[in-house]
Formats: structure tokens, sequence, C-alpha cells
């Protein structure tokens, strides 16, 4: 959780972002927003994200407002709309522990809002890289593992720990971790 406040990291890891979506915006792929890959259980398949990605996105995503972008990279943050009971509903707007084990039970992501990504702006490689269009198939799994390459470095040159897990295990870990 340190090292997603450090605005030296977070500038790096928001550039390696970019490059990413640069590379997608050349390739053009098609997504539906449809909020199906979103759907773990009923997609067939799991979201594994380091533990700096989960960390930037909990420190940076809060409910209710506008997109708020101010000050340096560290204090940015992205304001989510307004969800229901047994999502994000604390206070604050911050990820719960409740939050994430309802997404675990729906077989979900607790930032999914009907068919949209509520953490849009702050969401992980694997979700910036992956689209339903059969056309995608072909190269986001070099993109993916490319620019995983790129997160690994930096992790190597701030000296921060390497975690590579499940999204919502990763999001669990970082709850309540965000205080400190």
């Amino acid at each position: 959780m340190v090292a997603a406040r450090d605005a030296r990291v977070v500038a790096r890891l928001e550039g390696i972002y970019a490059r990413v979506g640069e590379e997608i915006t050349a390739r053009g792929p098609a997504c539906w927003a449809s909020g199906r890959c979103c759907n773990f259980r009923t997609a067939g398949h799991d979201l594994f994200v380091t533990l700096l990605e989960a960390a930037y996105c909990v420190q940076r995503a809060r409910v209710g407002g506008d997109d708020v972008s101010a000050g340096d990279a560290g204090d940015r943050r992205v304001r989510l709309p307004q969800i229901g009971a047994g999502q994000i509903d604390s206070r604050d707007g911050a990820l719960t522990r409740e939050a994430i084990d309802a997404a675990v039970a729906r077989g979900d992501c607790p930032y999914l809002r009907g068919n949209l990504c509520g953490a849009h702006g702050v969401k992980p490689l694997g979700c910036r890289v992956y689209f339903c269009d059969a056309t995608a198939e072909e190269w986001q799994h070099a993109l993916t593992e490319r620019m995983l390459g790129e997160i690994r470095g930096l992790h190597v040159e701030f000296g921060i720990a390497y975690v590579y897990d499940e999204w919502r295990r990763q999001l669990s870990r970082c709850v309540g971790a965000d205080q400190r």
C-alpha cells in the first residue's frame, strides 16, 4: 500500500497503462460493454493481478461524486457512481471485505456496476488487455506478458515485493491496509 502511494511508482505504473492503452487503440478491438468479462464464473475465467495493481486500484477508487484528478499522481482518486447495498458501502466509499465476499459469492468483480466497470480509470492490466473480440486473441496474450514484464521490472526497481494472485484475493489483502 505504501508503494501504491509513492508518486514515482504511480507515475511509472500509469505510464505502463498508458502504453497499453496506445497499443489497444492502435488495434481497435471491439468492446460491447456487456460486463460479461467481469462475471468471472459465467465467463469461465479468473483475473490475476499484482498486489501493487490491486493496491493502486483500492487507493484510487472511491464511491460518489465525479471523476477527480488533483495534485500529483499519488493523490488522484476516481469517484465511482453511487451503488446499492451489498457492494461498496462504507462511509467513505472505500471497498470493503463484505463487498469482496459478496462478489466472490456472486462470481463477479466487486467493481462491476450493471454492465460497466466501476473502476475503469484505475483497473489492472488484465482488465485493460482483455477483449471478448475474437480478433484480439492473437495479440492480447503477447501484450499482457510484455507489459506484465514491465510491471515486474517496476517491482524490482523500487524494491516492491512481487505477489501475483487472483484479483479478489489481492483486493482482500489491500482492504484495511489502505488505512495504514
